[in-house]
């Protein structure tokens, strides 16, 4: 049986947030992934996908770099910062940057490009 998604009220085209879109490209990046069976998982057009995955190649040569997927480890929060939605970015062994959950994703995406320079 398939799945049926319907968008009520005025809005005719799904929304989706940078960090589900980013999600969804460092999937499609994921060693033996196939571009339009990530899409599919994740009830996307393969060119939409394929257009996010461009988009992020181009920002990602526009701070003159490549691309650059990092591994993400979820760990069970060690204080009670944790536990109340921050999360903590861990780059290298020296710099960590925590930040809580109502961080802007524009500036720390800046933050973040600063500081692997």
């Amino acid at each position: 049986m398939t799945a049926v998604t319907v968008l009520s009220g005025p809005e005719r085209r799904r929304r989706w947030s940078p960090s589900e879109k980013a999600r969804i490209v460092a999937a499609s990046y994921a060693p033996g992934a196939v571009v339009t069976d990530v899409a599919r998982r994740h009830d996307v057009h393969p060119n939409l996908l394929s257009h996010w995955r461009r988009q992020a190649k181009r920002a990602a040569s526009e701070v003159g770099g490549e691309l650059k997927l990092l591994p993400v480890t979820v760990t069970a929060p060690g204080n009670r910062a944790a536990a109340s939605g921050s999360i903590e970015i861990e780059l290298g062994g020296a710099v960590r940057v925590r930040v809580d959950a109502a961080v802007d994703e524009a500036a720390l995406g800046r933050v973040l490009r600063a500081l692997q320079r």
